[in-house]
C-alpha cells in the first residue's frame, strides 16, 4: 500500500529552512517520493495551526520510513533542526 508522508511546519530562519528544502526533495525522490501538496493554501479546522503543511506519496510506509532515515534525508533535516517546528507521520493510504 502508499502512503503519504504528512509535515505541519512553522519555519523559524527562511534561510536555512530553505537550504533543507533544496536537500530534501531529491533525497525523498530517490525513495520513491513525490510531492502533491507543498506550502498550499489550506484551512485549519482543529489542531495546533502550522502556515506550511506537506504531503508527499510514497510506495509504502517502508519507503516513506527508509527516506527519513537515510543519510540523504538526516543532512538535508540538520537544516531544518532549529530553523522550523515541525510535526511529521507516515500514514497508509487505503488505496
Amino acid at each position: 500500500m502508499a502512503a503519504l508522508w504528512i509535515a505541519h511546519v512553522t519555519v523559524t530562519d527562511a534561510a536555512a529552512y530553505g537550504k533543507y528544502a533544496e536537500l530534501a526533495g531529491p533525497a525523498l525522490a530517490k525513495h520513491g517520493g513525490e510531492f502533491i501538496a507543498r506550502a498550499g493554501r489550506y484551512v485549519q479546522l482543529e489542531g495546533k495551526e502550522r502556515p506550511r503543511n506537506v504531503v508527499a506519496r510514497f510506495p509504502s510506509v517502508e519507503a516513506a520510513v527508509a527516506c527519513y532515515n537515510s543519510p540523504e534525508y538526516q543532512a538535508a533535516l540538520d537544516h531544518a533542526r532549529g530553523a522550523s517546528e515541525r510535526e511529521l507521520l507516515v500514514v497508509e493510504t487505503t488505496d
